[in-house]
C-alpha cells in the first residue's frame, strides 16, 4: 500500500493506469483503496462545480445578450451561449442524476451571474428575479435565451 500511495503522490497519471490494472486483474489486496476512494468521490464532486461553473456562465452570457444594448457583442455572447448549453447538454447526458441538482442551483447560479454583470458593466438595471426559462429543456433549447414574461 505504501508504495502505491507513494506512487500517487508521485505520478497521479501512472497511479491511474497502475489502479486501472490492478481492478482489471482483480487484484484487490494491491489496490490503494483509500486514495481511490478519495478521487472517486471527488468525480461526483467535480462533476457538481463543472454544472455551476457552465451555468453561471451561461446565465451571465444570457443577461448580457439580453439586457444590454452592445450590439457589437451580441455574436460573441450568442456563440458563448450555444458552446456552454452544449457542454452543459454533455454534462447532464453523462450524468443524468445531475438533472435534479441543476433545479437545485438554477436560483444561485443565475444571482451569481447577474453580480458579476452588474460588477464588470457597472449596471444594476437586471431583473433580480431569474427571468429565463426554469424548464432544463428550453433553457438548453436552440433558441439563445428563452426569456420568460
Amino acid at each position: 500500500m505504501s508504495q502505491s500511495k507513494s506512487l500517487y503522490e508521485q505520478d497521479f497519471n501512472l497511479w491511474c493506469e497502475d489502479t486501472a490494472e490492478k481492478i482489471r486483474t482483480a487484484d484487490y489486496t494491491q489496490i490503494d483503496w483509500e486514495n481511490l476512494l478519495q478521487e472517486v468521490t471527488g468525480l461526483a464532486g467535480r462533476d457538481r462545480r463543472e454544472l455551476e461553473s457552465r451555468l453561471v456562465t451561461l446565465y451571465e452570457h444570457l443577461l448580457k445578450r439580453y439586457y444590454l444594448d452592445l450590439s457589437n457583442n451580441y455574436r460573441g455572447w450568442e456563440i458563448t451561449i450555444l458552446r456552454t448549453k452544449l457542454a452543459i447538454k454533455r454534462i447532464l447526458k453523462d450524468s443524468p442524476s445531475l438533472n435534479k441538482y441543476f433545479y437545485e442551483i438554477a436560483d444561485d447560479c443565475f444571482q451569481e451571474a447577474s453580480k458579476i454583470v452588474v460588477k464588470e458593466y457597472g449596471l444594476g438595471s437586471f431583473p433580480k428575479n431569474n427571468p429565463f426559462s426554469t424548464d432544463i429543456n428550453q433553457l438548453l433549447g436552440d433558441k439563445d435565451g428563452n426569456v420568460t414574461n
